[in-house]
């Protein structure tokens, strides 16, 4: 598991802001077509299909590429949604997660131990 220092996390932020814009709004886009791609799920095999059907597929595939790199570069999605991000650090011998989310400024502010989620954040 790779460990982010406070200065690693905000620089990483800078980088990665952008990717979560993407994802949120892929993630937006996804949500409000979901019921026509059930449907179109679903009678697929009757020849369906939905008139946003590639715009969905692209949005899919964009938003599974951003996720994954994301992730690979060992910081974890939390809400994609809400653009909620954690990286792991160490504090005091033990892993906690540095917190931020879409619409803070672009430096870390908060954490919270592995079991405490957003509702156990505290400040720096």
């Amino acid at each position: 598991m790779k460990t982010f220092t406070v200065s690693e996390a905000n620089a990483a932020l800078i980088e990665i802001e952008p990717d979560l814009v993407k994802l949120q709004r892929h993630h937006e886009l996804l949500t409000a077509h979901r019921a026509e791609a059930e449907a179109a799920s679903a009678s697929s095999k009757f020849g369906g299909g939905m008139a946003a059907g590639t715009v969905y597929v692209t949005a899919l595939c964009e938003l599974r590429d951003i996720a994954s790199a994301i992730a690979d570069r060992g910081i974890e999605i939390k809400d994609i949604g809400r653009g909620l991000i954690d990286f792991p650090s160490l504090r005091n011998g033990r892993i906690v997660y540095l917190c931020w989310q879409l619409g803070e400024p672009l430096e870390i502010e908060f954490w919270h131990e592995q079991d405490g989620g957003f509702a156990g954040r505290k400040p720096l």
